[in-house]
């Protein structure tokens, strides 16, 4: 599907990665978001390393985002998210998250991020999960993510935190 005839294409809910979706057509405008999805992603579903989920237009991946378990050591952490809890500290880590050039602009990153904050929000209600973390690639994603809430890590400016509760207060949730 040529990317004029995906974008009039009804847009799906998030969905988990499933055979059934086109990979190679998505092009992010980051090499190593495309590659990571058309080459990595199905690896480390097989393998129990992330899940992915992905926002199609038909079958056509037109963004996706990966969550994997994960923990933070408390230096590293903002005062907030550290805050009465153990050492480390029991994160998600949202390891991906892009949006096909054609459809950039939309809202859809943030509707993205909404939908992996409610799937986190629901896996914190069987396990500990205090805050959500991501390793921002570039400036842009930074901004974005701090315009969702996140904060800097004390010991690296390009991994930002925020806690749950913060997120659903930024996304209105």
């Amino acid at each position: 599907m040529n990317p004029q005839d995906a974008q009039k294409a009804a847009l799906r809910a998030p969905e988990k990665l499933a055979a059934t979706h086109e990979l190679e057509p998505f092009e992010c405008g980051v090499p190593s978001l495309d590659d990571w999805l058309k080459r990595r992603a199905w690896r480390n579903e097989r393998e129990g390393a992330s899940r992915t989920y992905v926002l199609c237009a038909g079958n056509r991946v037109v963004g996706y985002y990966c969550l994997a378990a994960g923990s933070l050591v408390s230096a590293h952490a903002p005062g907030k998210v550290r805050r009465n809890m153990p050492d480390p500290i029991p994160v998600m880590v949202l390891g991906r998250l892009a949006i096909d050039r054609a459809w950039k602009g939309r809202g859809l990153g943030r509707g993205l991020l909404r939908d992996a904050t409610l799937r986190v929000l629901s896996a914190a209600d069987v396990a500990g999960v205090r805050a959500i973390l991501v390793h921002a690639l570039s400036d842009d994603a930074k901004r974005f993510y701090e315009s969702c809430g996140f904060a800097e890590s004390p010991t690296d400016p390009m991994t930002l935190v925020v806690t749950l509760k913060d997120v659903k207060t930024a996304l209105d949730l």
